[in-house]
């Protein structure tokens, strides 16, 4: 059983990493990979009860990932159909490349400390697009984007997935987790600037520059009011999360809501044709439901690979094979490039307890940093990742080329820099 399901990832894995070859939809092959995992994980096991089971415990995690993921892109899709990143695009006036790849690198590193990798690129590539009209120039600024979003998640407890459910796992703290992580995490997303800043560089064409155009008519003063509440509305979800102890797909959807409510309100006296294209209902129309499903195909193979226990022994073997924990932990990171690391922080938290690695240990604040920032590696690697394929349709080779070795450089720099931390800082 184990070796089919391996088999079927793996073939799973290329189709889509090739999608450009077989001219195949990538999520047309992450559904088909996804089901067939289970399919087979069924057919061989002998509790098929155990396996529906288990295949609802895991559809659960999977459906608050696709309705946060639902309500972020719906409200970033409201703020953009009002034009409201031109609040923000209006005072970009930067043209160099070099520069500019500075200032959204670190806008985008602090605000997904304060929203969460995935959103913080939902919306960092919505505003890109105003930006800059070249494709080649927009898919390097991309890579930068993701590198940034991971890197910012790592060091606070709401900003990534993993480094959340160490938090909520009592494996960290949020005093120690930000202090301890900010310089790797900045250092993550410095080293890779940097390295890009050596040859891109010059000044933005021109016609690079998108002058947006709307016929619209939309007032000023609703296009700052959508933004900053749509803003406002995203920042708000970990706050929900925290006061109420609910997950952040509750956050998100009451968020969305009360945007409905509010457009409803300011338009209800409009013209249906004024109204119809700056309402909810059609923005989630446009929104890119073929990322949705891409997500969910990717979600529930990787959790097959979870139940059957593959993830489990895998990380088991690596603590056998290897004795050293930071060798173990950058491993686990750099697996997390290939596999989602929400599995393989799950199997770790349950291999080892805080008997053995109490709260704040090197272990668990190292974890953090390396599955936060190890799935930048690959685009696929990370929720920032798949959800900028998606976006802006970034072929898996053309990442791999571009993109992968300054992020390992990033990753791997991070590390070292937290390394030395833990031995001359107490």
């Amino acid at each position: 059983m184990v070796g089919l399901l391996i088999v079927t990832f793996i073939i799973g894995y290329s189709l889509i990493a090739f999608e450009h070859v077989i001219k195949i939809n990538k999520s047309a092959i992450a559904l088909l990979t996804g089901v067939l995992c289970w399919v087979f994980y069924i057919f061989l096991s002998a509790d098929t009860q155990l396996v529906n089971e288990q295949l609802a415990e895991h559809f659960v995690g999977v459906a608050e990932i696709l309705f946060f993921l639902l309500g972020a892109m719906t409200i970033v899709e409201l703020i953009d159909a009002h034009d409201g990143f031109e609040v923000i695009t209006s005072r970009i006036n930067q043209t160099d490349k070099r520069k500019l790849l500075w200032i959204i690198g670190f806008i985008t590193f602090f605000l997904s400390a304060v929203l969460d990798n995935l959103t913080t690129t939902i919306v960092m590539i919505t505003l890109l697009r105003k930006l800059v009209h070249k494709q080649e120039d927009r898919l390097i600024f991309a890579g930068i984007i993701v590198i940034a979003a991971n890197a910012g998640g790592a060091f606070t407890p709401i900003g990534d997935v993993t480094t959340t459910m160490l938090w909520i796992g009592g494996q960290i703290s949020t005093g120690s987790i930000m202090m301890k992580l900010f310089l790797p995490s900045l250092v993550c997303l410095i080293v890779p600037i940097l390295a890009l800043s050596i040859t891109f560089k010059g000044p933005l064409n021109p016609l690079d520059k998108k002058e947006i155009k709307t016929e619209k008519n939309i007032p000023q003063k609703h296009k700052s009011l959508l933004f900053f509440a749509g803003i406002l509305a995203l920042i708000s979800v970990p706050v929900f999360k925290t006061f109420t102890h609910l997950p952040p797909f509750m956050g998100m959807l009451i968020a969305l809501s009360i945007l409905w409510i509010m457009t409803e309100i300011m338009y209800g006296k409009k013209e249906e044709k004024y109204k119809q294209s700056l309402s909810v209902a059609s923005a989630l129309r446009r929104i890119d439901t073929s990322s949705i499903l891409f997500f969910l195909g990717i979600l529930i193979c990787i959790a097959a690979l979870e139940a059957s226990g593959i993830l489990s022994n895998l990380a088991k073997w690596l603590t056998v094979t290897v004795a050293n924990d930071s060798v173990v932990v950058i491993s686990l990171g750099l697996l997390s490039s290939v596999i989602d690391n929400v599995p393989l922080v799950a199997a770790a938290q349950g291999m080892f307890d805080l008997s053995q690695y109490p709260m704040d240990h090197f272990f668990w604040e190292f974890l953090a940093y390396c599955a936060g920032t190890g799935g930048s590696i690959l685009i696929i690697g990370s929720a920032a990742g798949v959800a900028a394929m998606g976006m802006e349709k970034i072929n898996f080779f053309w990442y791999l080329k571009k993109i992968s070795f300054i992020a390992l450089l990033g990753y791997l720099a991070g590390a070292f820099v937290y390394i030395l931390e833990s031995v001359f800082v107490s």
